[in-house]
């Protein structure tokens, strides 16, 4: 029998009113990583494959699109819209998804990055969002993603169609069921294999991911903690925006108790030259994944927040006898669109502490 056990686990969690589609292999697996804890020298790490949840190669998004397709179908609509920017992985899987139900697709996308590649405009997500049928609108950095996707939504009403926006990211309450679910699924996996999972660790960018996993702990009552690596947004306004988020998540299930806003931790310190910028600490991640355990991360999201769990060690904020999972989110497409990146610098044997201060020129 084993020695731990899901907390509360006579009072399963509650969103099962919630209309669902199955887009997910589930449950995805949840590994050890032995050579990236012996190189580091502990904590005792495992990953969370949510990189392969399976729908156009996989990434997070899937979970959150389980509930935000449900409701599209459940509401009539024939047209999914999103925004993203160029490289989202969220368009690519919302492009599939909108394929998979037999609906028209349409992703608008922002230039965020000044003078991209064409390897970075043409490839990636990019050439897979359009493969998978998506129409695709694009605009400028820093415009209202929100409104140039309800003048999408309006100029096809007008044709007839029945269109559904989905938030950037798939990042509301209903999306964020997806992740809480995801919580109660990976203690149950660190119950069976006999392991108290003290963190999570991963990527944090629109929230809904965090916001759903703190949301789920907190309606099971488990101690793991979340710790998201910030790719944009400074440190307050992400707690801020993960706490609202995951307040709203948990009452959609039910849950009465509030979550409190300790729960939420984000380390901003790691974002770089910027939103979709790569620095010398992101590749040195991105390789010592690929060569100590053969799992590709990417430049934007993960690699980034791999990152950051590196030099979040050597700065000693968790024990050696800590359990710490890294939510891989995906994004592996978007590696081809950096290909130059890796082939210009190569391999350092400097330290991420020592490599965050080092910028990467002429690179997207």
């Amino acid at each position: 029998m084993c020695a731990y056990k899901l907390p509360h686990e006579s009072e399963p969690m509650k969103p099962a009113s919630v209309n669902r589609v199955q887009l997910l292999n589930a449950p995805t697996a949840l590994e050890p990583l032995p050579n990236l804890t012996r190189h580091l020298g502990g904590p005792r790490l495992y990953i969370k494959r949510d990189d392969c949840t399976g729908l156009a190669l996989g990434g997070n998004k899937t979970r959150k699109l389980e509930y935000l397709l449900a409701d599209a179908l459940k509401k009539g609509a024939d047209h999914l819209i999103t925004h993203g920017a160029v490289q989202s992985n969220h368009v690519r899987q919302t492009a599939a998804a909108a394929a998979k139900a037999g609906m028209r697709f349409t992703g608008v996308l922002e230039h965020r990055i000044a003078d991209p590649s064409l390897e970075y405009l043409e490839g990636g997500n990019a050439f897979l969002s359009r493969l998978l049928g998506a129409n695709v609108v694009c605009r400028p950095a820093g415009d209202d993603m929100e409104r140039a996707m309800q003048e999408v939504a309006a100029s096809l009403q007008s044709s007839g169609e029945h269109p559904y926006i989905i938030p950037g990211g798939g990042s509301n309450p209903l999306g964020s069921l997806g992740y809480a679910k995801c919580a109660e699924e990976l203690v149950q996996q660190g119950a069976t294999a006999q392991l108290q999972l003290d963190y999570i660790v991963h990527p944090t960018g629109s929230g809904g991911t965090q916001a759903g996993l703190i949301a789920g702990l907190h309606c099971i009552q488990s101690n793991t903690r979340v710790l998201g690596i910030s790719v944009k947004a400074p440190r307050e306004q992400q707690e801020n925006h993960v706490h609202t988020l995951a307040q709203a998540t948990a009452r959609l299930m039910e849950c009465a108790l509030n979550v409190d806003r300790k729960a939420v931790e984000v380390v901003s310190d790691y974002v770089g030259p910027g939103y979709g910028r790569a620095n010398a600490a992101t590749v040195e991640a991105v390789e010592l994944m690929a060569r100590l355990e053969g799992i590709v991360l990417d430049p934007v999201y993960t690699g980034k927040a791999m990152a950051g769990l590196m030099d979040l060690i050597q700065l000693k904020r968790f024990s050696r006898k800590d359990v710490v999972v890294f939510l891989h989110t995906g994004g592996a497409p978007a590696l081809f669109s950096y290909r130059e990146l890796f082939m210009r610098q190569g391999s350092t044997s400097e330290t991420p502490r020592e490599m965050w201060n080092q910028p990467l020129k002429n690179v997207v």
